[in-house]
């Protein structure tokens, strides 16, 4: 308890999963914690599974112009910035017929264009001591079923990591990326209970420690990167994977 006390976070995408859970685990250890989301409702009822200082803010991840809105409500209503975790995600999977230039340019709006954008809003109110974690994926090393565009988009996400931390590293910001493995979480909860079932079994075969990681478990990642323990951890990426990104499969 009390790792990240007096720490003011910000979490996009933090109305599920990974999201909320890592919302959770922040505010456990101290943190003051903005999450958001596009859905007023879902924000909603994520404030009311959290306890502790927190901050719903309705935001759509994949609006580029709107992480500039953002980044001036937070200097309205805190003192600094200490970290970011960027986790706001489009998680389309499709054949490379079925994409069109619309759905690709949404894509890489949410999971690369507007992280970056963002970042670059928050400058003023970042600390001198700031963490940013930018959330990617096992896909952006392993190549799997329908997921060319989405596993680029979080290639290119992971990079910033490298990138950033260098031409941040005046300012004392450093950044890292946390990459997820299969996770559970309600991302194929729409697919409907049969279907979902089947997906985690296939993904239990092909994950080599042969189960699928919790949402819980990379919130526990993620508090250590936005932690003062990382502080000597920069411009890397935290594989949280159970191997599969590692391993043959």
């Amino acid at each position: 308890m009390g790792r990240l006390e007096g720490k003011h976070a910000l979490i996009t995408g933090g109305t599920g999963g990974i999201g909320l859970e890592t919302a959770r685990e922040f505010l456990a250890e101290g943190a003051t914690v903005a999450i958001t989301g596009r859905s007023q409702e879902r924000l909603d009822e994520a404030a009311r599974q959290l306890d502790g200082p927190l901050l719903p803010i309705l935001s759509d991840a994949g609006d580029v112009p709107g992480q500039a809105a953002l980044a001036a409500r937070l200097q309205e209503e805190w003192p600094r910035l200490d970290i970011l975790m960027s986790n706001a995600a489009d998680v389309t999977h499709l054949p490379i017929e079925e994409w069109t230039e619309e759905a690709f340019d949404r894509l890489i709006a949410t999971n690369l264009k507007a992280p970056f954008f963002l970042i670059r809003a928050l400058l003023p109110l970042f600390s001198r001591q700031a963490s940013v974690i930018l959330v990617g994926s096992v896909s952006a090393f392993v190549g799997h079923e329908n997921a060319a565009v989405y596993g680029a988009a979080k290639a290119g996400l992971l990079s910033f990591s490298r990138g950033l931390t260098y031409e941040l590293k005046d300012r004392g910001i450093r950044v890292n990326g946390l990459s997820p493995g299969p996770t559970v979480t309600d991302t194929f909860k729409p697919l409907g209970p049969e279907r979902q079932a089947a997906i985690y079994a296939e993904l239990r075969r092909t994950v080599p420690l042969h189960r699928i990681g919790t949402a819980t478990e990379l919130a526990k990642a993620a508090v250590y990167l936005a932690s003062d323990e990382s502080a000597y951890t920069a411009g890397t990426v935290l594989r949280v994977d159970g191997g599969i990104g590692e391993l043959a499969y």
